[in-house]
């Protein structure tokens, strides 16, 4: 094969990183602001119909942008504000995992985004002074092979400001700042939205509908959409604090910290040499004292001593609360992000997923108005992510509860789990301060059969002159197809099967081979270790379906009516009635 490393990741953003105009300073960040520019629509009076309009230029809305413009799919970005991240300078998601991160590979910021995160793997877990949990992710099966960290803990807006400048790089993509969506019609086959802007308003249709506004999004009220919700009283006080001395750069977490009256804290480091400090507070808490800077400073001189120094980039209290949609296509507009779901922080759950999210969809649209698939690939969309978005919401709520236990069995449950986990190690897996945020499997999914719905990581292999590749660089090659990798040798018959296939078919093959396989065909690869192969979940003389969002489609042993079917199954193609 020709292909080697993801071009864009051969750059050297080191420098960039650090200059792109909204860097760390002295009492807080200093955001980036992008003009306005009146769109044509405001002088011709002229309604234009686009393929896509995504509403929100938030993490989720601009992941969803960047992976079409990736792809050569244009779109228009409606955004009511014009920053990137929230004014103030508003804590926000700051943990990555490794999905996003193989995500944002793709996509070609990746590099920026290591330049300027803390990478970590390991975390430590107290109940008052002793240690009852620790883990290194780099160990487990889940995070271990994969050319990505386990995490990045970076700030928020600098992962937007990071899409916006690869957007403007990409093209394709009209971001459009201060505009705001005020109306909004479903009609036959297409959606009209009334913009409103510095300028005056506007009309604009759109045959696809992205939601990425956030949980206060008027199209929730617009579509009519039902949801399950439900309020807690959990309490947080989030504090992002930058020290003179810093302490240890592990991931702490205290279920009962002696310095908090016995309630839960979080300690994260992240870009800037900033830490996130969470504080649960009691449920009858004030808002406006336990964020005020008097009681913050308290809070940290309880936790690092009397002479602690240090500087408060920012403060806010946190009520948490999940909801989510029963359905997340409905008509013409998709939801995802945080109008799809929300969910408490604990694990990483958040703009994680919608990540995700945007990275599921963004291949079905680009295959469906590439005329690669039919229309009904993108029902999926709403199987998958939906399927998802409850995992989370149920693991989320589950640690909530363990970190917040009601009266009677609850509190019982914790109070043993904290005992036997000081002296049993079988008890420390019991301990529940955040499961953290894998991939989520598509078990109900309707286009990957039942091998299938897995993530692939994006682990290493070996081109044919031994230099070193990753899965993001097939899929990178496969352009948006299907990508199938064939494992080992292959008849006369499997390799003239195919060479058809891949001629009629929008999918690109590559054979595997081991280290002592002999090269067959054209496109090749070794997998000496068999990373590859176990990343796939197959072994010997097998192949893998592989989706554009390095999900597994299906996967099998012959090349035959089988992986026909196969693809038809995964690109949602109906087999013709006779």
């Amino acid at each position: 094969m020709q292909t080697r490393a993801l071009p864009d990741e051969k750059r050297n953003y080191q420098a960039t990183a650090f200059t792109n105009g909204y860097e760390f300073s002295k009492g807080g960040y200093e955001l980036p602001h992008y003009p306005f520019v009146a769109p044509p629509e405001l002088s011709s009076g002229t309604v234009v119909r686009h393929p896509i309009v995504i509403v929100g230029a938030g993490i989720t809305g601009l992941t969803m942008a960047c992976a079409l413009a990736r792809q050569g799919i244009a779109a228009v970005v409606l955004d009511e504000d014009n920053s990137v991240g929230v004014k103030g300078a508003s804590s926000r998601g700051i943990c990555y995992t490794q999905k996003s991160l193989e995500i944002f590979q793709r996509l070609g910021i990746y590099e920026r985004i290591a330049a300027k995160g803390i990478q970590w793997s390991v975390g430590r877990t107290f109940a008052g002074k002793d240690e009852v949990y620790a883990f290194d992710l780099r160990l487990q099966s889940s995070f271990q092979f994969s050319a990505q960290p386990p995490f990045i803990n970076i700030q928020q807006f600098y992962i937007e400001g990071f899409l916006v400048e690869r957007i403007h790089e990409l093209g394709h993509v009209d971001l459009r700042w201060g505009s705001r969506v005020v109306g909004f019609t479903q009609l036959d086959g297409f959606a009209r939205l009334t913009v409103d802007t510095p300028e005056g308003s506007y009309e604009i249709e759109a045959d696809h509908v992205i939601d990425a506004s956030g949980s206060h999004t008027p199209f929730h009220a617009w579509c009519k959409a039902p949801m399950q919700s439900r309020r807690g009283d959990d309490r947080w006080c989030i504090a992002d604090v930058r020290f003179s001395n810093l302490p240890p750069t592990e991931r702490h977490t205290w279920i009962e910290a002696p310095f908090n009256d016995n309630r839960a804290v979080w300690q994260h480091l992240m870009a800037d040499d900033v830490w996130r400090i969470d504080y649960q507070m009691e449920p009858d808490a004030d808002p406006a004292i336990v964020s005020s800077e008097v009681e913050v400073r308290k809070r940290l001189r309880r936790q690092f001593g009397p002479d602690i120094e240090c500087e408060i980039v920012w403060v806010g209290p946190y009520a948490y609360r999940s909801q989510c949609l029963d359905a997340l296509h409905i008509g013409n507009v998709f939801f995802m992000g945080d109008t799809a779901k929300i969910v408490s922080p604990f694990g990483a759950r958040g703009g994680n997923t919608g990540v995700a999210d945007a990275d599921n969809l963004a291949w079905k649209l680009a295959a469906v108005l590439r005329g690669r698939a039919p229309k009904a690939l993108l029902e999926s969309y709403n199987h998958e992510r939906l399927e998802a978005a409850r995992q989370n919401v149920q693991v989320t709520n589950r640690t909530a509860r363990f970190l917040r236990p009601a009266d009677g069995m609850e509190r019982v449950f914790r109070t043993a789990v904290i005992s036997l986990a000081r002296q049993h190690p079988f008890a420390r897996q019991l301990v529940n301060t955040g499961r953290m945020a894998v991939a989520n499997p598509y078990s109900q999914s309707g286009i990957c059969d039942t091998s299938g719905g897995l993530s692939v990581q994006n682990v290493f292999f070996r081109w044919e002159d031994g230099s070193q590749g990753c899965v993001n660089d097939l899929i990178q090659w496969a352009d948006g197809h299907l990508l199938l990798l064939v494992f080992g040798d292959q008849s006369a018959q499997a390799r003239q099967r195919l060479a058809a296939l891949t001629c009629h078919a929008p999918v690109r093959c590559v054979q595997v081979l081991g280290a002592e396989n002999r090269r067959q065909s054209r496109e090749t690869i070794r997998d000496p270790l068999g990373h590859l192969q176990g990343a796939c979940h197959v072994f010997g003389h097998a192949w893998a379906l592989i989706r554009p969002d390095a999900y597994l489609a299906a996967t099998g042993e012959a090349v035959d009516s089988t992986l026909v079917r196969a693809i038809e199954h995964a690109l949602a193609i109906q087999e013709q009635e006779p």
